[in-house]
C-alpha cells in the first residue's frame, strides 16, 4: 500500500477568501450601522436632509403672451405642473390642484402649469378658460422649460418648491394630495 502525500493547504487563496468575506461583512455591517444611525436621529426628532436642487432657470411664456421667470418664485412655496391637455391623468388630477391653489394661495403659494411642447396653444387656452384655471398657465413651445426641468417626458410630472427656489419634492403621475397638502403647509409654516 501506498500512501499518498497531500501537500499544505492554499494559504493565499484561503487568506483571500476570507478577507474578501470579512469586507463583505463588514460593508454590510456600516450599512447597517448607518441606517441605525438615521433612524435613531428621527426618532430624536433630528432632521437629517439632503442638499436640495435649486430650481432651474427658465423662463415660461404665459398665456397671455407675458412671460416671468423661475426667480419669480422665490419667496413663495410654488406647485409647478407639468401637463397636456392629452393626459387623462393631468385633466383628472386639475381640479385637486385648482382646489389645492384657492385653498392656498393666500398664504403664499402659487401654482405654475407648464404645458409640454406638443400639447396644441388653441387646445391649452381653451382647457385653461373652460376651467377657469385661477393660476398661471405656461406653454412650453420649443421644450426648453422641460429640458431644464430635467428633460421631463412623462406628464403629469409635479414639482415643489420652496420659499428659497429649492426643489423640494417631485411627483410622478398624480400626487397624493393629502401628503402634498401638509409639504405645503410645512413649507408655508417656514420662514
Amino acid at each position: 500500500m501506498r500512501a499518498e502525500c497531500v501537500g499544505p493547504p492554499n494559504f493565499s487563496a484561503f487568506a483571500e477568501s476570507l478577507f474578501r468575506s470579512a469586507l463583505t461583512a463588514m460593508k454590510k455591517l456600516y450599512s447597517l450601522a448607518a441606517v441605525a444611525v438615521l433612524l435613531t436621529a428621527g426618532a430624536l426628532g433630528y432632521h437629517v436632509m439632503a442638499a436640495l436642487t435649486p430650481a432651474p432657470d427658465a423662463k415660461y411664456v404665459l398665456l397671455d403672451g407675458s412671460t416671468v421667470d423661475t426667480q419669480a418664485m422665490k419667496g413663495r412655496v410654488t406647485l409647478v405642473n407639468f401637463w397636456a391637455t392629452s393626459c387623462v391623468t393631468c385633466v383628472a388630477e386639475m381640479p385637486r390642484i385648482v382646489a389645492t391653489h384657492d385653498k392656498y394661495s393666500g398664504q403664499g403659494y402659487d401654482t405654475l402649469a407648464v404645458a409640454m411642447q406638443y400639447d396644441p396653444p388653441s387646445y391649452v387656452v381653451n382647457f385653461a378658460e373652460t376651467r377657469k384655471l385661477p393660476f398661471r398657465v405656461a406653454i412650453d413651445n420649443t421644450g426648453s422649460v422641460a429640458k431644464a426641468w430635467g428633460d421631463i417626458q412623462l406628464t403629469p410630472t409635479t414639482f415643489v418648491v420652496n420659499k428659497r427656489g429649492e426643489i423640494v419634492k417631485r411627483y410622478v403621475g398624480e400626487p397624493d394630495f393629502a401628503e402634498l397638502h401638509r409639504l405645503i403647509e410645512k413649507l408655508l409654516a417656514e420662514a
